[in-house]
């Protein structure tokens, strides 16, 4: 985390990122444990806390600045989905459709992020060089 209000955009997309980063391998372990009886599928909570704290009346750059000073209280969340679906007999309820379907999605949100990321410094750039 780079400790300036210039970075505060980088620093919470940085986070974000490191959350899909997190998700890519919980649903990469679905997959690898989609045949180990009674294995329920995880999965990374974090866009929500992040819903929640851009939420309130002040402008985008307070509300990240804000986010930015706490910054370290944001992680991916891990959680087991206990839920009573199940899609086999031995209790597994990881889908093999539905999990390569997240790892796509994720994916692109991760790529996203990074291209982002990548165009914040391009404007620093910009900015510094003058041009």
């Amino acid at each position: 985390m780079i400790n300036t209000n210039i970075y505060n955009y980088i620093n919470v997309l940085d986070k974000a990122a490191d959350a899909a980063n997190s998700r890519n391998e919980i649903i990469s372990n679905n997959i690898a444990n989609v045949d180990t009886p009674n294995y329920r599928r995880k999965d990374v909570s974090f866009e929500r806390y992040l819903e929640q704290a851009m939420i309130g009346g002040d402008s985008l750059d307070e509300r990240v600045a804000d986010i930015n000073t706490h910054l370290s209280d944001f992680g991916g969340m891990i959680y087991t989905d206990h839920s009573i679906l199940s899609y086999r007999l031995d209790g597994n309820n990881v889908d093999i459709d539905t999990e390569n379907a997240f790892l796509a999605e994720n994916q692109i949100r991760y790529n996203t992020l990074v291209s982002q990321i990548g165009q914040e410094f391009s404007r620093y750039k910009t900015v510094l060089s003058g041009n």
